[in-house]
């Protein structure tokens, strides 16, 4: 046996070459021992309808699937959706953002509920965009009173998760507000805040006492007045579950600081905390014709981006802000939910000359006009006159998906799934076994003769590292020929 494996390890030497830690097949991503059993691992794909009606189609090896279950099965188990109240001008016409109305939000928690996937209904109160520049109230409510808008907010949430229910969907989670940090539908007292927020969480508790009622907001970089919010929301008694935070690495700050102000509201509210918003970027590149958030000498530089702007980098980063939620005391981290993760371009302008990019531009413009799957619409100056009115475009974040500009799936989706999935060490084909077949398959691999997906990956990290190199492949062939090795191969991570 050893004579002939040394005649394997013989043969298989010549495959050496140098470590990588990716492959377009795969990325590398460690294992988290979550501290709550149903940690959340979720994305918001508000957009994903009126993308599809804008000709967008998502793909994985096996063809064109619906992206439900590429998402499901690569271990997301949760979907958010925002809910505008009336994201049309006089004419109908839709301001864009994915025209987030009532009906998109039924049609995807219809969806999500079909592939076990659980709903978070993410209210803004508000026409379009709320976040902590914009918190404008519907224009149907706009002028009338306190009391009166509290009677809104109330039927307006309890009716809609009435018909987001009945439509199929499966809701675990209802924020009340987004990015509330400084306003909600177009109030900015502290006391009136509160009296909104009590409102749309009495509708929640009414309608259904098992569905969690969140309250969001953001700048977590800004420790004392974030911290400050938790206890604001205790002084007016305020009726929640879930303190939540967006955290994007280009603005908000460490995740050491992230954890901290997580473990505020835990620890002294004994509160569920959770990111509700989070991205990075896989490239820098741009394929749709509109700028985007992260680019070339925008948001690409600092020191809270620890990581490439590549599959690699954008894995680690979603792992390192759930490991970061999952350091919550008290077993208060609750989850992580990544923000449109398939916010693609309509239509591919890469590698184009002028002419053939000017006509795919002009294409792409005319899609987002006319299904809103641009962040906004020309049409949105009816309500947001000074900023979407005026920036109108395409997708921002088409860097940020986890999606190629054709549709196809990347490898760094599955961080999703892998990273609450154990495998075994070594076994590196995954039939249960280990032999001198798995070396091969790492050598083959950094030989660039074969690929290895994500699973296979980490199995092949025998030595875990968080790199596979040929040393990985010795540790296999050692281990076969009873050498010690002081690694556990075989054993489950």
């Amino acid at each position: 046996m050893k004579k002939l494996l040394s005649i394997a390890i013989a043969v298989i030497m010549l495959c050496a070459c140098a470590p990588t830690a990716f492959a377009e097949s795969g990325v590398m991503t460690k294992r988290i021992e979550f501290n709550n059993p149903g940690f959340i691992r979720g994305m918001d794909i508000s957009s994903v309808i009126s993308l599809e009606k804008s000709g967008v189609r998502f793909y994985t090896k096996n063809g064109q699937e619906d992206i439900f279950k590429i998402l499901s099965d690569n271990g997301v188990n949760y979907i958010r959706v925002r809910v505008w109240n009336d994201p049309y001008d006089s004419e109908g016409n839709g301001y864009g953002g994915g025209n987030n109305d009532l009906n998109a939000a039924c049609e995807i928690g219809r969806r999500a509920a079909e592939r076990n996937m659980k709903l978070l209904v993410d209210f803004h109160y508000s026409d379009f965009w709320a976040d902590p520049g914009k918190q404008k109230a519907p224009k149907a409510w706009q002028g009338i009173s306190l009391n009166d808008k509290k009677t809104a907010l109330y039927n307006f949430t309890y009716n809609s998760l009435r018909e987001i229910k009945s439509a199929g969907a499966d809701i675990g989670m209802v924020q009340i507000g987004n990015e509330t940090t400084g306003g909600i539908c177009g109030e900015y007292n502290r006391a009136n805040m509160a009296e909104l927020f009590k409102s749309g969480s009495k509708a929640v508790r009414d309608f259904d006492s098992h569905i969690l009622a969140a309250i969001h907001f953001t700048n977590p970089e800004r420790t004392d007045s974030i911290k400050s919010l938790a206890d604001y929301l205790a002084e007016y008694q305020v009726d929640y579950d879930v303190f939540a935070t967006s955290y994007y690495p280009y603005w908000h700050g460490s995740l050491e600081n992230l954890t901290d102000v997580l473990d505020y509201a835990a620890e002294k509210y004994d509160k569920y905390a959770m990111v509700a918003e989070t991205s990075y970027a896989n490239t820098l590149e741009d394929t749709d014709g509109h700028g985007n958030t992260v680019a070339k000498g925008n948001n690409d530089s600092g020191k809270n981006l620890l990581w490439d702007f590549s599959c690699q980098g954008q894995s680690d980063a979603v792992a390192a802000v759930m490991n970061a939620v999952n350091k919550v005391k008290n077993k208060k981290g609750l989850g992580v939910f990544y923000w449109e993760g398939a916010w693609i371009s309509v239509g591919d302008v890469t590698g184009l000359d002028e002419s053939g990019y000017n006509d795919r531009y002009k294409l792409n413009s005319e899609l987002w006009e006319k299904f809103g799957s641009g962040w906004a619409s020309s049409y949105s100056s009816d309500y947001d006159p000074d900023d979407a009115g005026h920036w109108y475009g395409g997708s921002a974040v088409d860097n940020q998906a986890f999606f190629d500009a054709k549709g196809m799936v990347l490898p760094s989706l599955d961080v999703f799934r892998l990273i609450n999935k154990t495998v075994k060490i070594g076994d590196v084909k995954r039939d249960g076994r280990l032999n001198i077949s798995d070396a091969t398959l790492i050598r083959k691999y950094l030989a660039k003769i074969s690929d290895l997906d994500s699973e296979s990956l980490r199995a092949a990290d025998t030595d875990r590292d968080g790199i596979v190199t040929v040393k990985d492949a010795a540790v296999i062939q050692k281990n076969l020929a009873d050498i010690p090795v002081g690694h556990k191969i075989g054993s489950e991570e």
